[in-house]
């Protein structure tokens, strides 16, 4: 029986301090514990405020930051995550592969019109971390970047670590897509601001769409069109696994014309990429 593979989504509201990256590493152990047969890639975000405090840096040096640089230099947060996630892992005895944004296998068309969803030029090219997966349990990718044709770091639009998560997930076809939250998944209202939201469990791509255009930014709406165009269900959840969680899923008449839309995936080793 092959390997079950599950790409999970770590965000920055998340890894907020030393303390919440020794939770998420305690959190993946029981995972791998409870699951013996799943394979994990996870993706995550720069700590919490991290992105914001390097563009004010950035700022003070130059008032209008050029976007390779400032790509680069925002690169520096999530790469810290990978890193120290991975640390806190070995710690308690869990081996896992960290991967920099060039091993990720993702490039990004620097044309493509990140808001919108549209990913036309966008491949992703898993062989390195299929490699990886073959060998280890757990591999940690740095979110929020790819790299261009050209090979510098190039980001995906704020909230882009969810739109790693759906690319990679379509890529390696994985069994299961998972966005950990701050929050158990979408509610009917703001859950820190009212006492009385509900939690929702069942969201339709269009629903989640609509939410998105309203203002709810609790998923980046690029990952949601691509995860829609991809037919890729989509989990919302915090790490408690008591709470409530949100299915993000295709509507029934969506399902039977489900297809990759826009991402190309390539393995290296197999010339040039088609569509999927």
């Amino acid at each position: 029986m092959s390997a079950r593979l599950s790409v999970l989504k770590v965000g920055g509201s998340v890894l907020r301090d030393d303390a919440s990256y020794a939770g998420a590493a305690r959190f993946l152990q029981t995972r791998l514990a409870l699951n013996q047969d799943e394979r994990l890639v996870v993706i995550v975000s720069a700590q919490y405020g991290t992105t914001d405090d390097l563009l004010a840096e950035a700022q003070t040096i130059a008032n209008e930051p050029s976007t390779p640089a400032l790509d680069l230099l925002w690169s520096t947060g999530e790469l810290r995550s990978v890193a120290i996630l991975a640390l806190h892992l070995q710690q308690i005895g869990v081996s896992a592969v960290p991967f920099n944004v060039h091993q990720t296998g993702l490039v990004a068309c620097p044309e493509q019109d990140r808001g919108a969803g549209r990913l036309n030029g966008t491949s992703v090219r898993p062989l390195r971390l299929r490699a990886a997966l073959a060998r280890a349990r757990i591999v940690i990718v740095p979110g929020f970047f790819g790299v261009s044709a050209g090979g510098a770091v190039t980001s995906l639009g704020r909230g882009g670590s969810d739109l790693t998560a759906v690319l990679l997930a379509s890529a390696i076809r994985a069994d299961a897509c998972e966005l950990i939250k701050d929050v158990p998944g979408y509610f009917t209202a703001d859950p820190h601001r009212r006492a009385d939201a509900r939690p929702i469990q069942d969201l339709t791509f269009d629903e989640a769409l609509r939410m998105a255009d309203a203002g709810c930014d609790l998923v980046q709406r690029a990952a949601l069109a691509a995860a829609h165009g991809a037919g890729l269900p989509l989990v919302v959840r915090s790490m408690d696994a008591a709470a409530p969680v949100t299915y993000v899923h295709p509507s029934p008449e969506e399902k039977d014309r489900s297809r990759h839309h826009g991402v190309r995936y390539q393995d290296d080793s197999r010339g040039p990429a088609v569509g999927a």
